[in-house]
């Protein structure tokens, strides 16, 4: 498991270091081990848990109702994560048949061979994503 340093986990979740080491004395977020330099190290499930937190609050949630929610989050089980994850795949890839089927008129007046490699791309990009989908359901579920 990749460990982030405050400056790496700030870089990859898109925030400042001065907002991890607040989020930190807040208890939004905690460190997963400290180095023998006292460096806080962090897990990837940190940069989760902080697109968690930045969605919360562009919708507008305080920093406590943040925290309370994230505390009632990890009281649920594994299962419930689970369904939780499955609809929200369901719920973005209906959102992608949407605006596949919003393309379709555009390809339809594509007429060079080219045109059409984009989604050619894609839908390679996307089946593979789908079989990987299905294998990790297949493996759970034996």
């Amino acid at each position: 498991m990749k460990l982030y340093r405050i400056g790496e986990l700030a870089k990859t979740a898109g925030v400042s270091e001065r907002t991890i080491d607040y989020y930190t004395k807040l208890g939004l977020i905690s460190p997963e081990e400290r180095t023998l330099k006292n460096y806080r190290l962090y897990n990837s499930e940190t940069i989760i848990r902080l697109e968690r937190i930045n969605k919360m609050k562009q919708e507008k949630y305080t920093l406590e109702e943040i925290k309370n929610s994230l505390q009632k989050w990890n009281m649920v089980s594994e299962e419930e994560k689970v369904t939780e994850k499955l609809t929200s795949l369901e719920m973005q890839m209906a959102r992608l048949e949407r605006e596949v089927s919003e393309l379709k008129p555009l390809l339809d007046q594509a007429k060079a061979p080219q045109d059409r490699k984009p989604l050619l791309n894609l839908l390679a990009r996307s089946a593979a994503s789908l079989e990987a989908l299905k294998i990790l359901l297949e493996q759970s579920i034996l």
